[in-house]
């Protein structure tokens, strides 16, 4: 089983160039859960759960209110519950919580793949200010028995550079002058009147808040189109973004010039904003005015990181087939001696407390 999380794009991103490798170690059964995502897989779904998704807000940060509304969470351990992971060999999971609590209820391997693994390992970058709650969060979301990561860099010996997609490899490369932005946190109305203030510079923005193309002046609006979203960065000058993983790692594989936002309250992308800043990319706490000098100085300069980002994802699932190989016992797979009652009690404990 391949265990995806559906809350924004990257998962599922990085899933399209997994999956065919996967496909090729044995029968694969394909698990999606959240509610946040713009791409389709393209693939038949055996499970497709609500799970926990984190609902994005419009002012830079995570809507609380919204996330703890839509979090049923009677719901979520009834997925939890009925989910038979003890008929897979092997399980691996992208930062997904129903398979992973279904794995913990029954004392099942959980293989993590994921860009959180990376982040929460100890020899990975960290922001000056440690977010507890966050990173507690982070850290109980979707536990498992194994960790592979991947991160900007190669921080340990289990963290592998970005799975580039295909797509993203074969892209023809060229500067056509504009300037890409994906901030999803941030509404429209926010990001037309930063950005306006740059009268120079042509801004062609990719919304998640709206459905239809608009343009004001040097601003063009773009509803998300993955297609149309990486020919845009392909011809860019440079990228406005999140401090996400997956739009980062693409921007800087294609050598184009990069900014980051960090969303408010979310831990990963602080650790991502730590890393890239570490590595020379210029991070802005928030999109506000007040920053306009440090953007204006962004969009002056020439500065490009250099990365070496090759393309070993196939080495990587070998390695983790061969490992997982020495290690499936079906007569593992037993249930904890918690009642049901208790395993709710600490799963909500444990994920959910934080967010009341």
């Amino acid at each position: 089983m391949y265990a995806i999380q559906g809350t924004g794009n990257g998962h599922l991103s990085r899933a399209k160039d997994i999956i065919p490798l996967l496909q090729q170690q044995g029968k694969l059964d394909i698990l999606i859960s959240g509610t946040q995502a713009d791409i389709d897989l393209l693939y038949t779904i055996a499970y497709r759960f609500k799970g926990l998704s984190f609902i994005f807000g419009k002012k830079g940060g995570v809507n609380i209110i919204e996330t703890y509304k839509k979090a049923n969470l009677k719901r979520l351990f009834k997925e939890i519950s009925s989910l038979p992971v003890e008929k897979y060999d092997v399980i691996i999971n992208d930062f997904e919580p129903v398979s992973a609590w279904a794995c913990y209820m029954k004392n099942k391997d959980c293989i993590s793949l994921s860009h959180q693994s990376a982040v929460l390992n100890k020899n990975a970058p960290q922001p000056k200010i440690i977010d507890l709650a966050g990173k507690s969060i982070l850290k109980k979301y979707a536990p498992s028995t194994v960790q592979y990561g991947f991160h900007f860099k190669t921080y340990d010996s289990n963290i592998f550079t970005p799975v580039i997609r295909k797509e993203v490899r074969e892209m023809r490369i060229e500067n056509r002058k504009h300037y890409t932005v994906y901030l999803p946190a941030y509404d429209d109305e926010r990001i037309i009147k930063v950005l306006r203030e740059f009268k120079n510079t042509e801004w062609k923005v990719f919304s998640k808040h709206n459905k239809k193309p608009l343009k004001q002046k040097n601003i063009s609006i773009y509803p998300i189109n993955n297609e149309a979203f990486i020919k845009s960065i392909a011809s860019a000058e440079g990228i406005l973004c999140g401090a996400g993983f997956e739009t980062p790692a693409e921007a800087l594989f294609m050598q184009k010039k990069l900014m980051v936002i960090p969303m408010k309250g979310q831990y990963e992308q602080q650790c991502n904003a730590a890393a890239l800043k570490q590595m020379g990319v210029p991070v802005i706490k928030s999109l506000k005015l007040k920053h306009a000098d440090k953007i204006n100085t962004w969009l002056q300069s020439d500065k490009k990181i250099a990365v070496n980002y090759p393309d070993i994802t196939a080495s990587i699932i070998n390695t983790i087939f061969l490992e997982a190989s020495k290690n499936i016992n079906p007569s593992r797979v037993v249930r904890r001696n918690d009642s049901p009652k208790q395993l709710r009690y600490y799963i909500f404990k444990k994920i959910f407390a934080q967010l009341t």
